[in-house]
């Protein structure tokens, strides 16, 4: 089940008021999971810690927040291992293509033949991708086109600036903005909008297309 966006911020405000869990699924009509979802990673201002210690549940937020500190020493913990895994293999041109050839096969375009593109919202996922793209084969920049799907109420040369330095794609390679329509009911704070990146290479599609489905036959 979908919620307004408002009702997640009043959650948010509520929570900075130092209100608890249970008050703020209650005053809100949602669950307790929900809420937890919505709040878990709000910091509280001394104001709001005073009012959940004079109702004696400020315990449950400093349980909250050593939930959060193990959990996040924990991730960094592997995320240092990942790291220096990954680096072993750094130089190793063919890991790239693989890499780049298993985000295309989840995320590209496979329909069409005469170019690539690929296409995603996270900007960690355009970067991934393009990087392993461009360390993998031999690129020519100048083939480069990006098109933006926003809502109405994005700013779109903002917008062009934001993805122009996650892809490492200058703005005059972008092609005019397709506008999606929003009713303003649902408004995705900090959504960026979603990134359509196409090369023109016929040739590369090809490459990737013939990885991807070698891919099953090297665990086979």
């Amino acid at each position: 089940m979908s919620h307004p966006i408002k009702l997640k911020e009043k959650a948010t405000k509520l929570r900075k008021k130092g209100y608890s869990l249970k008050e703020i699924s209650d005053k809100l009509g949602i669950s307790k999971s929900t809420t937890s979802l919505w709040i878990g990673d709000i910091d509280l201002n001394q104001k709001a810690k005073d009012r959940l210690k004079k109702r004696g549940i400020l315990g449950q937020y400093k349980s909250i927040l050593l939930r959060r500190k193990r959990k996040k020493a924990i991730l960094g913990r592997f995320r240092k291992a990942a790291r220096k895994e990954l680096a072993k293999n750094k130089s190793d041109k063919e890991i790239y293509r693989l890499l780049c050839s298993i985000l295309f096969w989840c995320e590209g375009s496979k329909g069409l033949i005469s170019a690539l593109r690929f296409t995603n919202s996270d900007p960690e996922m355009i970067k991934c991708f393009l990087y392993c793209l461009r360390e993998g084969f031999e690129i020519d920049e100048n083939k480069f086109r990006a098109l933006i799907h926003l809502h109405d109420y994005h700013d779109e040369e903002r917008q062009i600036k934001y993805w122009s330095r996650i892809a490492n794609i200058p703005k005059e390679k972008f092609y005019k903005s397709y506008r999606k329509p929003n009713t303003g009911k649902r408004i995705k704070k900090d959504y960026p909008g979603c990134l359509a990146i196409t090369y023109f290479d016929a040739e590369l599609v090809k490459k990737l297309w013939a990885y991807y489905k070698e891919v099953p036959n090297i665990f086979s």
